[in-house]
């Protein structure tokens, strides 16, 4: 090229060798080489001498020892080792496509791959990145390295954070596919898009520890098209394996594509993950705010309900698939376990709670949205009784129909004494449920002061001839007769409070009475009530 130069007189030498991979910087490194200049190679800058070195063709035919031999010589020593690889595969970004063509990227990977998955004791371990911990067994050796800590699981997490979107999305397919627990997938990607997503930790700031262009510098913010790029392509590598990402974690990344306008089908995707493991999650991380294009609801009504749904048809499957069990040629009828519908029941009646003050909630969404848990999840109707009275009395324009198709919600037998109480005095209540309410209690009562009766009665007729224990007949000391007395005196106790509680009851049937016979309700259809109820 300079000769082409030269030919031509009178114009003076200068050459432009933009193509040379690395730039400037590796144009020198490979002078210097050429002139006998020492150099050093290090995991920094190798990858760019190997590629400007391929590029110049500065192969063994025309000179031993050249560049591309010693490089190749080098890159294999720092194959063997994480942090250095970690260091190469980083700076490839810079030279992407004469890396790709010569395989370095690949190698790179393949190598931290296969570091991650093995046993972090044989490589000798720690190192650059990794957190440590003390050894469990507190003889402070670990896989015989007598170093008093050891490796933990996610301490590769930091170090891969660093590198772009796409050469980390290779590098975790490339550990799947050597077989790493879903576990340490998942728990490297949640690392990773905390770092790039700033909406996903309080604490994080837009443009700390964002995956770099080039190794470790510091960028600007990412745009909202990037992040949103970055979340969708972050939850199609999430595992599918239930329970391998905390329920926190998928509400986050929920709520952060609601607002990057995700697609359909990542918020989808999100949506079915948490309804699988809904059972796992907090009140706090379900309320989130509606973030729609048409908003009414304070809090995305509608998001909960599909989440909702999820769950209960996941339920529903596992309990299908596990509801008969053969054995021995016998069918065995095993039913499911409802602690997770329980708990989901009970996350459910604190979240109509939290949402029924909204005035904006329109009552077929509030009604739906209570509806899907069934009836047996609930032990007590405490919390559904809870919300719908925070929801009838921020709604005071329902009308006695809506209110009565609001209360059959709740089952008034399976209400708690206080909720009873709070219930018999509740003016917002329709005044039927009332009713029900009062005569469900003193029923309740009624079965109680029966089996006070019962134990009384029992004891009794254990008594002796003369009103003494037959215990008394081995002991002449008098104790035993003293104990029998005390006993039957605190039973005697909570009987008369039954008894006043019933009247008290009585006489409040007798005022509701009345003021439905005002109302103008036929007579005779009370006096059947009461007679079936045992009122009279």
């Amino acid at each position: 090229m300079i000769s082409e130069f030269h030919s031509e007189e009178g114009k003076s030498c200068v050459l432009q060798l933009h193509e040379v991979p690395g730039g400037a910087k590796a144009f020198e490194l490979v002078a210097k080489f050429c002139y006998d200049v020492k150099i050093e190679l290090n995991a920094l800058n190798v990858v760019c001498l190997r590629c400007a070195a391929e590029y110049l063709s500065m192969t063994e035919d025309y000179a031993e020892g050249n560049l591309i031999a010693q490089t190749e010589n080098f890159l294999n020593e720092v194959f063997s080792n994480w942090k250095d690889s970690i260091k190469a595969l980083e700076s490839c970004e810079g030279v992407l496509s004469y890396a790709e063509e010569l395989h370095i990227v690949s190698r790179c990977i393949n190598s931290l791959a296969a570091k991650a998955y093995a046993d972090s004791g044989l490589f000798g371990w720690p190192m650059g990145g990794q957190t440590a911990r003390k050894s469990t067994s507190g003889n402070g050796l670990w896989n015989g390295i007598g170093s008093g800590e050891m490796p933990r699981s996610d301490w590769w997490y930091e170090d891969v954070s660093f590198l772009s979107l796409p050469v980390f999305k290779r590098l975790i397919q490339a550990m799947e596919e050597k077989g790493m627990k879903s576990e340490d997938i998942a728990g490297c990607l949640t690392f990773y898009a905390r770092r790039f997503l700033p909406g996903l930790s309080k604490k994080s700031s837009i443009g700390i520890g964002t995956p770099c262009v080039t190794p470790r510098a510091s960028v600007s913010a990412p745009s909202e098209l990037d992040q949103r790029f970055f979340l969708e392509e972050i939850v199609d590598l999430l595992p599918s394996r239930k329970g391998v990402c905390s329920t926190k974690f998928l509400l986050s990344m929920l709520r952060t594509a609601m607002i990057l306008h995700a697609s359909a089908s990542c918020k989808e995707n999100l949506e079915k993950r948490i309804g699988a493991q809904l059972d796992e999650a907090s009140l706090e991380d379900l309320l989130i705010p509606n973030l729609g294009y048409s908003v009414e609801t304070l809090y995305d009504i509608d998001c909960m309900q599909r989440i909702l749904d999820h769950f209960m048809l996941a339920e529903h499957s596992a309990g299908a698939t596990s509801n008969a069990i053969v054995d021995e040629g016998h069918l065995m009828v095993s039913t499911p376990s409802l602690t997770p519908t329980s708990m989901v029941a009970k996350l459910m009646d604190a979240y109509l709670a939290e949402v029924a003050p909204d005035v904006n909630l329109k009552l077929p969404k509030f009604h739906s949205l209570a509806a899907v848990i069934p009836e047996y999840a609930r032990p007590l109707d405490d919390g559904i009784y809870r919300a719908i009275d925070i929801y009838l009395k921020s709604h005071p324009w329902l009308t006695e129909s809506e209110r009565e198709q609001l209360c059959r919600l709740m089952n008034c037998q399976k209400l708690s004494l206080e909720a009873c109480t709070h219930a018999a005095q509740n003016e917002r209540l329709p005044l039927r449920v009332v009713v029900q309410v009062l005569f469900f209690e003193q029923l309740r009562l009624r079965t109680s002061i029966a089996g006070w009766f019962f134990v009384s009665d029992n004891i009794e007729n254990s008594r002796g001839p003369h009103g003494n224990p037959m215990q008394q007949k081995k002991n002449n000391d008098g104790a035993a007769q003293t104990e029998i007395a005390q006993e039957q005196n605190e039973e005697d106790g909570p009987v008369d409070d039954m008894k006043l509680r019933v009247l008290e009851l009585e006489k409040e049937c007798l005022n509701m009475k009345q003021e439905i016979e005002k109302l103008g309700k036929p007579k005779s259809s009370w006096n059947i009530f009461t007679r079936k109820c045992g009122l009279q």
